[in-house]
């Protein structure tokens, strides 16, 4: 009996372990963003991006006008008025093919102009792409 109780106990330990690696894994991604039509096709592109990682990804939304969003801006530090920020990993700047990029205001090209950020959709995949191969 003590011997099934302890092998019983190791496959629970590293079945335990290795959920927990594959939880660090992931890359995790958070969104700051504010409910608005212009920005909605915007949010419908990325939300196709994300979805294609499956679960090598896990995002969170958060949206300016709740409570849950304003206690994210409290926490990111943000006091500016900005329709959307996202994090991959902590961070909102990446290196993508050899250019800095911030992932805040609307993409280039899409919303008011003194919204736009200096970013797109595709340098957006390209640095969840980069964040996949380092693993």
């Amino acid at each position: 009996m003590k011997k099934i109780a302890l092998a019983l106990t190791m496959v629970l330990f590293a079945l335990a372990f290795y959920t927990n690696a594959r939880s660090a894994e992931q890359v995790k991604i958070e969104v700051l963003f504010m409910n608005h039509g212009p920005l909605m096709d915007t949010i419908s592109k990325m939300k196709k991006i994300f979805s294609s990682y499956g679960n090598k990804i896990s995002v969170s939304w958060y949206d300016f006008e709740t409570r849950e969003g304003e206690q994210f801006m409290d926490k990111k530090g943000i006091h500016q008025h900005v329709p959307l920020i996202i994090w991959i990993n902590g961070t909102s700047t990446w290196t993508v093919e050899n250019k800095e990029v911030t992932f805040s205001g609307f993409p280039t090209g899409s919303g008011p102009v003194f919204f736009q950020g200096k970013w797109t959709i595709d340098s957006l995949k390209k640095t969840l792409d980069q964040r996949m191969t380092k693993k």
